[in-house]
């Protein structure tokens, strides 16, 4: 039986506008051109979540002088988005299977928008770390609508090229972020400055939400009853895990943090508690046990979850290495950062195609990539503390192009394995895994760079990625 044949639709007049295709039909049929209408505008929410998590990295530096922000502060604006985007992520998810997607993108671009605006109307520091963790709540809602579009809209044997999409487009997002934030702001476009970054979401959004409307099928999961306190205690469960992951380390690892740690324990068996009881009496709850009794989506969520945590502490390490230690300015840097960033895409672009002829050996060969990627840059900073940056950029483009071809097939490998109805729990929980895990990354491997350097941040980055494709491998 076809998976796409059980969509449900999130209104009873879209549902008489949309026609349901048999299973038949739709186990065969190829993607119409209003699946690829739904899926360019959809990537619009992809882009801009991944734009605003770098964007802000350039302007760090005119934040600390134009609003007095310390470092502190400095750190909950880069910070807090992230922490507010993988908090909310599974509650996004679980929004769109209750209310449609169509109607919790539109919902979520919108306020995403309207976050974007008062980030860029902000008069002092407090202002914009309030904006950015509304802003990032606002991705949370928009952002795991596109995966269940997919999950719920292609047939299993055509996701790959979608989530190869789905990933380039991440890829454009932080080109864009780094690239583009340094152009804004040396141009100081009308005088705005660091604002720019911010304002230029504004006719984006606005837009996004427009052709939603039309672009978007209405559809959704099992129409039940919303779990308020279950998003409640899974919000508060990584908010207790990140947070001092996040913080801990440049504030000396307080008493707090440790509190913060210890208290998540009892936290998640309660709310891990909560979720089987709800379930048993057949209701629906955030954090679904029968997901993660799949065991093939739970392995390939691990895979997910090593993959970002070896990427998101490598590009911290990197943007370290490119800033700190070379002496690179935002906008050199983010030039720099360009042909991996370049070559991730195209990886990501190929690996539908590549991934349909050639199975698991082509992601495994994003992996294969992606160690001698490391292995070269740990040997170039094992021979000389200040390589130039040029030196970088071999190893630099085999991390690009085997990241692009490894991580799309994680991700629609992992997808591949849910049912439709289960499409928001689904992405929402890896999206969540790849934000949590790209910030444990930046503490973990953060960590590592500042005591003992680069060389053993590269070999930790190497086991992770290693780990990853060895998982992957047991469930092709």
């Amino acid at each position: 039986m076809s998976m796409i044949s059980m969509y449900l639709m999130a209104d009873m007049t879209e549902e008489a506008k949309t026609p349901t295709k048999t299973a038949t039909g739709a186990a065969a049929a190829r993607p119409s051109p209003a699946d690829r209408r739904m899926l360019a505008v959809a990537l619009t929410a992809t882009f801009m979540a991944s734009f605003d998590l770098f964007v802000v990295n350039v302007a760090t530096e005119a934040l600390r002088t134009d609003l007095r922000a310390s470092d502190a502060a400095l750190e909950l604006v880069v910070a807090g988005y992230a922490l507010a985007y993988a908090a909310g992520l599974i509650t996004g998810g679980r929004l769109g299977d209750r209310f449609g997607y169509r109607r919790m993108f539109v919902t979520g671009m919108l306020a995403f928008t309207v976050t974007s605006l008062l980030c860029g109307l902000a008069q002092d520091a407090g202002q914009l770390v309030a904006a950015r963790l509304a802003q990032g709540l606002a991705a949370a809602v928009m952002v795991p609508q596109v995966l269940s579009l997919v999950t719920a809209r292609y047939p299993a044997e055509h996701r790959g090229r979608a989530t190869a999409w789905y990933g380039a487009t991440a890829g454009l997002g932080s080109i864009a972020g780094q690239l583009l934030g340094g152009v804004l702001l040396q141009a100081d476009v009308f005088g705005l400055g660091w604002r720019s970054v911010f304002l230029v979401n504004v006719p984006v959004g606005a837009a996004a939400a427009l052709l939603a409307f039309r672009a978007l099928p209405a559809l959704s999961g099992a129409r039940r009853g919303f779990d308020g306190p279950g998003a409640l205690g899974v919000t508060l469960l990584l908010a207790l895990l990140l947070i001092p992951a996040t913080l801990g380390r440049e504030a000396g690892w307080p008493a707090w943090t440790w509190l913060c740690l210890a208290a998540a324990v009892p936290a998640g068996w309660a709310t891990w508690r909560r979720q089987r009881a709800l379930r048993a009496r057949g209701g629906e709850p955030v954090l679904d046990p029968v997901l993660l009794r799949n065991r093939p989506y739970v392995t390939l969520l691990v895979a997910v979850g090593l993959f970002q945590t070896y990427f998101g502490g490598y590009m911290f390490a990197l943007a370290l290495l490119l800033q700190s230690d070379l002496g690179l300015g935002p906008f050199t840097a983010a030039l720099v950062f360009l042909p991996q960033a370049v070559l991730f895409s195209a990886g990501a672009l190929a690996s539908g195609r590549l991934t349909a002829r050639f199975g698991s050996r082509s992601p495994l060969l994003g992996g294969v990539l992606v160690l001698a990627g490391l292995t070269l840059l740990a040997g170039l900073l094992a021979l000389s503390d200040s390589p130039g940056a040029a030196a970088l950029l071999p190893a630099l483009a085999l991390n690009g192009l085997g990241n692009g071809l490894l991580l799309p097939p994680l991700i629609g490998a992992a997808l591949s394995r849910v049912a439709p109805t289960s499409a928001g729990a689904a992405s929402g929980l890896l999206n969540t895994a790849q934000q949590a895990a790209g910030s444990l990354g930046v503490a973990l491997l953060g960590a590592l760079w500042f005591t003992w350097g680069a060389v053993p941040v590269c070999a930790a980055s190497a086991a992770l990625a290693a780990t990853a494709c060895v998982l992957l491998r047991r469930t092709r």
